[in-house]
């Protein structure tokens, strides 16, 4: 595919209407045109907006798939996909992950979630992207705490400059069937107090940085393309 093409599909993927509410709903035709340019996922193939670092970032310098630890929770498979701004894919791509428990805390910081998790570094990892530009990492979906709806951290490094920070976000309905129906999600005493759409980050964000996930057998499934600058 050209250049003239990729930024033509740049286009109409960002076009295209992502059912935040649902669950990865996308036409037929959009995962079609998203699988013959090598993309993962209809839901961006553009720019992503910088955001900010959130809480509790620290480089624990694990390169590591598996970021699960002891942690319990709904197997997350989390696959991010970096291409640049005509959605070309970039290869050796460093990715760093982090996000909080089924409890709302995060490794390594005692924290007002209510736990102590100094010295731990349970759900956090890096990745270097393969030839398709895919940094893949396993996990647990993350639980929620006051304030901020339901999401995931990461850094995309194209050097010791070029990075690039964001957040990755879920559907509500998903969400709120996890954290209401299934453990260790469901045993919280304080219901969920904020949604995407109240959430600032996340309507700064937009809608593509709202994961495409599925359900299959044993885990969900999610997938996010994250166009980066060589300028951010």
């Amino acid at each position: 595919m050209n250049l003239m093409n990729r930024r033509q599909l740049l286009t109409t993927l960002a076009a295209s209407p992502i059912v935040v509410t649902g669950v990865g709903v996308f036409p037929r035709a959009a995962r079609a045109q998203a699988a013959e340019a090598g993309l993962i996922s209809p839901n961006v193939c553009m720019v992503m907006p910088e955001t900010t670092e959130g809480p509790y970032y620290f480089d624990p310098e694990l390169d590591r798939a598996d970021i699960t630890e002891d942690r319990e929770g709904v197997a997350l498979d989390m696959a991010i996909q970096v291409v640049d701004e005509s959605c070309a894919p970039l290869e050796n791509a460093r990715v760093d992950l982090w996000h909080c428990d089924a409890e709302g805390n995060y490794s390594g910081y005692s924290q007002n979630a209510g736990g102590d998790t100094r010295g731990e570094t349970f759900l956090r990892g890096t990745q270097m992207t393969d030839a398709r530009g895919v940094a893949t990492f396993h996990t647990i979906y993350p639980g929620w705490y006051s304030g901020r709806t339901t999401h995931i951290h990461y850094k995309v490094f194209l050097d010791e400059r070029t990075v690039l920070t964001s957040q990755i976000f879920f559907p509500d309905a998903l969400s709120q069937y996890l954290y209401m129906a299934v453990p260790p999600y469901n045993s919280r005493s304080a219901p969920r107090d904020t949604m995407n759409a109240s959430d600032r980050i996340a309507r700064n964000v937009g809608d593509g940085g709202y994961a495409a996930i599925r359900e299959e057998s044993d885990r969900h499934v999610a997938q996010l393309v994250v166009g980066v600058s060589s300028t951010t």
